[in-house]
């Protein structure tokens, strides 16, 4: 079996090493940590692409199957709340902002 160390295996991935690291300590890249260097083995690489692949696919299957729910709804607007009475009872808990007072920046 082929062995790769960190650096070969990222660039095998195409990522960054500290990507790897961090995805391998996390379980999502196979790899083991031997003395102080993390070894991994180019069968279990090729196989976490392979499942990368299917992964994106069962994804892509089912936003097609499905579609978009809001699909030719009406354009919803944007923001906050449009009710006076909301507006009202926000005010009344908030209370308006007061104003800074004004310093003088002058010196005597």
């Amino acid at each position: 079996m082929d062995t790769l160390d960190t650096r070969q295996a990222a660039d095998f991935l195409r990522i960054h090493p500290v990507t790897l690291h961090g995805k391998t300590r996390k379980g999502e890249i196979p790899g083991a940590k031997i003395g102080r260097r993390w070894v991994y083995l180019r069968v279990d690489l090729i196989a976490y692409v392979r499942a990368q692949y299917a992964l994106r696919v069962s994804q892509g299957d089912r936003q097609e199957n499905y579609g978009c729910h809001l699909s030719g709804a009406k354009t919803l607007p944007v923001g906050g709340s449009n009710s006076p009475s909301w507006e009202k009872r926000y005010i009344a808990a908030v209370g308006r902002p007061t104003e800074r007072k004004r310093r003088s920046i002058t010196t005597a």
